[in-house]
């Protein structure tokens, strides 16, 4: 079995994936760890076979963990990346996980891994020789791939008044009106962004889309269940316009309920380790 060690700075990342690499019965768990420091001094006592590894990381992101190890094992990264940079790991023969991970491309991930490896025992025993120095990759890659400067704090204005929000704080952002919203303890803030480009600009690790017209913060969801109404729309009703069957009930002071779109249901689920 292939020996492995997981890192993410996302403490349900790293355990639905544990979860899912041991339902393959093809891998040994041998650790996990939050902190890209103390993963690194884990890997340094005990090489192991393959690592998975996310990118953008407090402290040591994952490309100078990986320059930091005197033994570098096979890396997959489990990213949110854009194309682009997915292009660059596939280009270079450095395999990845897109998140939210998908249990077919982690079978098709393990099946290269073995490619490369072989069956010899050790780290690397029969590594394929054409594969690139990783570490010299990830020099590469460390400016090109660097994660822009997520949004912080975000401005509402409304005549000579500026209120300063910061996003930790807002529990939703919501579109309607043709005007975007910051929400706060239920109280809607008008800020000049499009749902598009908070997508773009808040940090996906912390936000997600749930519905055309919603971007949750995952920090405050806590209860999803089911909308009685939205399971007896009409059927022909375009799916974005509707619910998926879900709410969503924040920890906000209104105890706020989101509608959570029939095409997203899943990938929040995900985003929830549940």
């Amino acid at each position: 079995m292939l020996r492995a060690y997981v890192v993410d700075d996302e403490r349900l990342a790293v355990q639905r994936l544990t979860r899912m690499l041991e339902s393959t019965s093809r891998v040994e768990i041998v650790g996990s760890e939050t902190d890209s420091e103390s993963a690194l001094a884990a890997l340094t006592r005990q090489p192991v076979d393959v690592l998975f590894l996310d990118i953008q990381m407090p402290g040591l992101t994952g490309f100078e963990l990986i320059d930091r190890l005197a033994v570098t094992p096979l890396v997959v990264f489990t990213t949110a990346y854009d194309q682009y940079a997915i292009n660059a790991f596939e280009v270079n023969s450095i395999d990845y996980l897109l998140k939210p991970i998908e249990p077919d491309r982690l079978n098709r991930t393990l099946d290269k891994i073995d490619r490369l490896l072989g069956t010899g025992p050790g780290v690397g025993a029969n590594r394929d020789p054409s594969l690139p120095d990783v570490r010299a990759l990830a020099r590469a890659l460390a400016g090109e791939l660097a994660p822009r400067r997520r949004v912080e704090r975000i401005a509402s204005k409304v005549g000579e008044r500026t209120t300063v929000l910061d996003v930790s704080r807002v529990s939703h952002f919501t579109a309607k009106d043709k005007l975007t919203f910051a929400v706060v303890n239920g109280r809607e803030h008008v800020i000049d962004y499009t749902l598009a480009q908070l997508e773009a600009d808040l940090d996906a690790r912390r936000f997600v889309r749930i519905h055309r017209g919603t971007i949750v913060n995952l920090a405050f969801v806590s209860e999803l269940f089911p909308d009685v109404d939205a399971l007896r729309q009409a059927q022909s009703a375009p799916s974005e316009s509707r619910g998926g069957g879900v709410l969503v009930r924040l920890k906000d002071e209104p105890k706020s309920e989101l509608s959570v779109a029939r095409d997203r249901v899943r990938a929040l689920k995900d985003r929830l380790g549940i």
